[in-house]
């Protein structure tokens, strides 16, 4: 079948959307269908930082060059991508659009390709909680909240909110993000004696709340007790970078937490392989597909309850969930002084496969497909199976 994913933010930008939409793209080219990428993020060669490279999908970037840089949304070119889409739906038998908590593009593809008739799902990929207010606003000006579209989310976290806004019954399915749990396979070192090695991947910006996470570190380290330390690797690139390097200038941290940017999966798992603990510190986490990849290589999870996180992690489990960032302060210096703790919580993670992967994401998928798909009156042909005629009608007692 012939499937477009419309997206504000795509590659080259680095971030749990840009990424999963692109590893969706493939792995359905990969199993038959007709895949394009629409998005408003401006030019340059796409690349996810080491994956391969086969199974491109067709590419629509609407606002053009990268004139105005690359990675950045070009949210003036919205109108001009649901012009474009509008002009070629008879070329898709699907519209599968990607929201953050602000996605002008998405939503006006959503819109235009619902009203005429094209199946549309739309993944929300935020937590809209603190927009709530301003999401029913606009339900009350547009009505999107029963827009014939097949909603879903990327975790329980993200689907609440979601579920107060949108048509009174319609269902918000979980699709959650996808994950290979064997490409994490890594071997660990044994560590040292005294040293609490932690590791974070993060876009660095505000949202993610990674000057807070140096804060973190900084109160637990001056906590620990004589003999131990904290050695912290950040990972990740992004608009917040100048002041975190100047927090850790001013309090003297440089020695002990270390900003090496933009990271290949390779160079991340070559990371985990010498990490001990993994710290999620955002508070407004949908997911958290870096968690999950630390879970998978084995290592406990340290992150914020109330998340997307926890759609993978059970408190003392898989890791712990905490309520603030003095919790989780108390928790890494706890923690500095329990290696039997954490070495019972990684070799679970190690053992016990995640529920999580590729294969289970991609049949639920299909599964949002046909419901989206019927709810327009349409049959879906799943990936790998003749089907019926694209755009046929399935039985009267299915339609929608």
């Amino acid at each position: 079948m012939r499937i477009v994913h419309v997206s504000d933010c795509y590659l080259p930008r680095l971030g749990g959307i840009e990424m999963q939409v692109e590893d969706l793209a493939r792995r359905q080219i990969e199993a038959g269908h007709e895949v394009t990428v629409l998005t408003s993020t401006a030019g340059g060669p796409p690349t996810d930082g080491g994956a391969d490279c086969a199974h491109q999908p067709a590419l629509v970037r609407v606002a053009g060059s990268n004139r105005g840089g690359i990675e950045q949304i070009v949210y003036r070119a919205t109108r001009r991508g649901a012009r474009e889409l509008t002009s070629t739906l008879g070329d898709y038998d699907l519209v599968h659009v990607h929201a953050s908590s602000f996605s002008p593009l998405a939503f006006l593809c959503a819109h235009h390709a619902a009203r005429r008739g094209t199946p549309t799902v739309a993944t929300v990929h935020s937590l809209w909680a603190k927009a709530t207010p301003l999401f029913l606003a606009a339900d009350r000006l547009t009505g999107w909240g029963k827009w014939p579209v097949a909603w879903s989310a990327v975790s329980n976290a993200a689907a609440a909110a979601l579920r107060d806004i949108a048509e009174s019954g319609a269902p918000v399915t979980i699709l959650a993000n996808g994950i290979e749990p064997g490409d994490w396979d890594v071997l660990h070192d044994g560590g040292a004696q005294g040293v609490l090695r932690i590791a974070a991947v993060s876009r660095l910006a505000r949202r993610k709340r990674v000057l807070q996470l140096v804060e973190i570190l900084q109160a637990a380290h001056d906590r620990l007790s004589p003999g131990f330390h904290l050695d912290a690797s950040i990972l990740g690139e992004g608009p917040q970078r100048r002041d975190i390097e100047r927090h850790l200038r001013r309090h003297d941290m440089e020695s002990w937490v270390k900003l090496p940017g933009r990271a290949t999966r390779t160079q991340i798992r070559d990371v985990f392989a010498h990490t001990d603990l993994f710290v999620a510190p955002a508070s407004l986490e949908s997911f958290g597909i870096a968690a999950l990849e630390a879970r998978c290589a084995g290592l406990p999870v340290l992150a914020r309850a109330g998340t997307g996180v926890e759609d993978f992690v059970a408190h003392g489990r898989e890791g712990w969930l905490v309520p603030s960032d003095a919790a989780m302060v108390d928790m890494i210096v706890a923690l500095a002084d329990a290696p039997d703790l954490l070495s019972r919580v990684s070799e679970h993670n190690r053992t016990v496969p995640a529920r999580i992967s590729w294969k289970v994401v991609l049949e639920e998928c299909e599964d949002l497909y046909e419901q989206a798909a019927a709810r327009h009156g349409r049959a879906w042909a799943r990936a790998g199976t003749a089907g019926p005629a694209i755009g046929s009608r399935v039985a009267e007692g299915k339609k929608g």
